[in-house]
């Protein structure tokens, strides 16, 4: 006797034994107790998830007669009676299944129309079933759209695609439709379990968790790389032998990825990516994996009571859930979701994955942002201790001159080696500087104080020119020019140091610059330049409402203007 795969065996023959379609198995169950029965139904979802069955079971619903011969329509088929063990077995004359992908033309559509006029042979209902529904052509729907809306009493129509959106608006309309969705991975490891335990295959319950999210919510999938797992673990399927048949990453390297990661140790994370290549795994799957993991460590830090004691490595889960703040595991879960993105683009998947890895490291969240968030907490009666990045930082490599400083909210921030206080003692912002080494010469600029005709000579491009002609002067003494900016962005990407470049080779000497973040009060560049801007646009609205012709066809032809149509020329 031939063998028979496990997802042709254990293919759910009723609605009691389907898997993760409650919600469309209440529907029809309701609707076939009541007879209530449409003429045409719609079954969307993904490869896997169950279309093709309950369309049989549905067929069955509508012909079975009972063991005794004398049953009706039902919501529970006996599975004994002769339409339901030929629908089963595949040759019901009045159930026909119909693949659009290969039958997609005007003339079988045609032909399958034709049929439909003749009764059924000996069934209640002729039940036709078109899979892939969205495969057929525009002929073959318009063809078929007269009879899906009023086929005769004893016809009915079942549609089945993957990609709903392919489907005519008009063929939707005439069909009720049930969104078949994909089944969770604990769902498919229970009923892997139950079937394996039927089919006596000894399996640890890891193995089976392996395999479920493999088959990334597709029963048939699941069942499908079970019999792999079977044939490749010679009946007693274990997690080792499951994680190497499907090339999945053994979860200690993503706990020592984020270790190494918390230690800023980029040694050691690409002695790890070495690893995974020597073992010849898939990056990709180690990519979706340590997402998985951050997505664990996240719920762990907020909703603790998410936390399931059948997650891999829980005890792992705890403990880096306490080494990094909430901000840095939504970070390094964003890099990681671009990561697999950018994958493909990458020179090869080695390149790809490691430096998705080292922009976690480069991007972490440093002392800056720990300082800007514990801001709010300084005031709080009982402020509680946490170790925060701004801790952690203390013990990684400095990513830039301990002695430089950054603006953050109008503030600038010293870093973790320098003691330098935020805020001066009169209360007010302090000041962000880029100026020249100790004994640096300071003199005086041969600068007039017109700081508007002085940034339109400036030859800055990009984010700088947006600082020079938004900023404004609020003094010069010496060589030192102190500007006021409207927004921080402003100053993100060393604009301030390319602005003082120019204006060092402008002067013709060394300039120190610095600049405080807060209202604008003055004149700006940009200020200067929208205002013309809108008196150039008044001019122009003004010479064509006050233009001759425009005036007469107003007047005899009831024309209008049509608003944000006028513009000055250049």
């Amino acid at each position: 006797m031939s063998y028979q795969v496990l997802a042709r065996k254990w293919r759910p023959k009723n609605f009691e034994t389907l898997v993760g379609q409650e919600h469309v198995v209440r529907a029809l169950t309701h609707a076939l107790e009541q007879k209530r029965l449409h003429h045409a139904y719609l079954f969307t979802g993904t490869r896997g998830v169950g279309k093709t069955t309950l369309s049989r079971i549905l067929a069955k619903a509508l012909n079975c007669v009972g063991p005794n011969g004398d049953g009706d329509v039902t919501a529970h088929p006996c599975g004994v009676c002769q339409p339901c063990l030929e629908i089963d077995a595949g040759r019901f004359v009045d159930y026909i299944e119909m693949d659009a992908a290969s039958n997609r033309g005007v003339e079988e559509m045609a032909q399958l129309l034709e049929q439909a006029a003749y009764a059924p042979s000996y069934a209640r209902f002729k039940v036709y079933m078109i899979d892939e529904v969205h495969m057929l052509s525009t002929h073959a729907f318009n063809a078929m759209l007269k009879t899906l809306e009023e086929p005769p009493d004893y016809v009915k129509f079942i549609l089945a695609t993957t990609d709903p959106q392919k489907v005519p608006l008009t063929v939707l309309s005439r069909c009720l439709q049930f969104n078949l969705k994909q089944m969770p991975a604990s769902q498919i490891s229970g009923h892997l379990a139950e079937v394996l335990g039927q089919e006596n295959i000894t399996f640890e319950a890891s193995a089976l968790g392996l395999v479920a999210r493999a088959a990334q919510g597709s029963m048939r999938d699941a069942l499908s790389i079970a019999d792999q797992a079977i044939a490749f673990c010679a009946g007693d399927i274990t997690e080792q032998a499951v994680r190497n048949m499907l090339g999945a990453l053994d979860q200690t390297y993503l706990v020592r990825i984020l270790d190494a990661l918390a230690g800023g140790d980029g040694a050691a994370l690409l002695g790890i990516v070495d690893e995974i290549a020597a073992r010849s795994l898939s990056y990709g799957i180690a990519l979706q994996d340590l997402g998985s993991l951050l997505h664990h460590i996240a719920l762990a830090q907020s909703v603790p009571a998410a936390v399931s004691e059948d997650w891999p490595e829980v005890t792992a889960v705890m403990r880096l859930a306490q080494m990094f703040s909430p901000e840095e595991v939504q970070l390094y879960y964003e890099i990681i979701t671009r990561g697999r993105g950018d994958l493909s683009l990458a020179p090869d998947e080695y390149a790809g994955f490691s430096m998705t890895l080292l922009r976690m490291l480069a991007f972490r969240p440093t002392a800056d942002s720990a300082a800007d968030l514990a801001e709010p907490l300084r005031d709080a009666p009982n402020p509680v201790p946490r170790r925060t990045s701004l801790e952690r930082a203390d013990q990684r490599t400095p990513l830039t001159d301990p002695k430089s400083k950054d603006i953050l909210s109008g503030t600038a921030v010293a870093r973790p080696s320098e003691p330098a206080a935020a805020v001066t003692s009169a209360g007010e912002p302090a000041w962000a500087e880029i100026k020249e080494g100790p004994g640096s010469a300071v003199g005086r600029l041969p600068f007039d104080g017109d700081w508007l005709a002085l940034a339109t000579r400036l030859k800055v491009t990009g984010l700088t020119r947006q600082l020079l002609q938004q900023s404004e002067l609020i003094g010069v003494e010496g060589a030192t020019i102190r500007l006021r900016v409207p927004m921080k962005n402003l100053l993100d990407a060393g604009t301030l140091e390319k602005l003082k470049l120019a204006l060092s080779e402008h002067f013709g000497c060394t300039v120190m610059l610095s600049a405080q973040v807060g209202p604008v009060q003055g004149i700006t560049v940009a200020a200067v330049e929208q205002s013309a801007r809108a008196q150039r646009q008044a001019s122009a609205v003004d010479a064509i409402e006050s233009d001759p012709f425009v005036k007469a066809l107003v007047k005899d032809f009831g024309a209008t203007v049509v608003p944000g149509s006028i513009k000055p020329t250049p």
